[in-house]
């Protein structure tokens, strides 16, 4: 998972894992969800970023193990 931010744009980019998106689809004015070829969600963009999450107070924790 990588999660970008670019300030120019005020835009947030949160991607899940890397795919060739077949589709785009608007949540609503500001929210983009990008699909793959198999309806899987593979990213989020986030319009506003600044307006609408806490980006300076982020952090990520994982929880439980995953199976190998």
């Amino acid at each position: 998972m990588k999660i970008k931010y670019f300030e120019d744009t005020d835009t947030l980019y949160i991607e899940f894992r890397e795919a060739t998106i077949l589709e785009t689809r608007d949540y609503d004015d500001n929210t983009l969800i990008d699909i793959d070829a198999t309806g899987q969600v593979c990213g989020i963009t986030l319009e506003h970023a600044k307006h609408r999450v806490d980006l300076p107070a982020f952090s990520y924790e994982q929880i439980g193990r995953q199976a190998a």
